[in-house]
């Protein structure tokens, strides 16, 4: 029984990354993927993985930084169309017990399984609104997690901006709590290979 499923959508097409594949890039000695899953493994919540069609060029590679991780992995094959589309993929396996879907973007090298646990205990003190972690000074950014009440707008959703007409529609209504995590770790993403390079480089 899992309170939150964990959604890490990862079939995105890394177009900005010239050819690589920002998921499969070592942080601390393993891939990005492989090091965010685990986080989010760490919880004790159910975890799916959306992953790009087994023709797709990252496919493989993103697969092989899966194994031996006890995650559901959900193939998307319409994930060219955008973010909505491994958001609704995501839906399938989530059983009728799950209060909230936390969406976990996998190009935020700087999270911590601390910050997932401050997260979802948060969320569950007000299951029914959504809870949006932001930077230290306030600037909104990622994880965000969706009570149980807004799946089914999320099962109508298209295009590449995945959830974010939803947040905004519940935000205008009072119904989003902010929790600041430290430093930029909510916006700090990595999607080309000069953002790489400038954190590799950071003191």
């Amino acid at each position: 029984m899992s309170d939150l499923t964990l959604l890490i959508p990862a079939a995105g097409n890394a177009r900005r990354m010239r050819g690589a594949d920002k998921l499969t890039q070592e942080v601390g000695g393993q891939p990005l993927l492989h090091r965010q899953v685990s986080a989010a493994l760490a919880t004790g919540q159910q975890v799916v993985v959306t992953l790009p069609p087994s023709d797709h060029p990252h496919h493989a590679g993103r697969l092989a930084a899966l194994a031996g991780l006890p995650v559901v992995i959900e193939e998307v094959p319409d994930a060219a169309s955008g973010l909505s589309a491994s958001l609704r993929r995501g839906l399938l396996p989530i059983g009728e017990e799950t209060q909230g879907l936390m969406i976990l973007l996998p190009d935020l090298p700087d999270l911590a399984e601390s910050d997932l646990e401050m997260l979802i205990a948060a969320f569950l003190e007000t299951p029914d609104q959504i809870l949006r972690a932001t930077t230290e000074d306030g600037r909104p950014g990622h994880p965000v997690i969706l009570p149980r009440r807004l799946f089914a707008g999320l099962i109508r959703l298209t295009g590449d901006s995945g959830a974010r007409d939803i947040v905004q529609t519940e935000a205008e209504a009072g119904r989003v709590r902010h929790i600041a995590l430290k430093g930029d770790r909510a916006l700090t993403d990595l999607d080309t290979p000069e953002d790489w390079a400038a954190w590799r480089a950071r003191p």
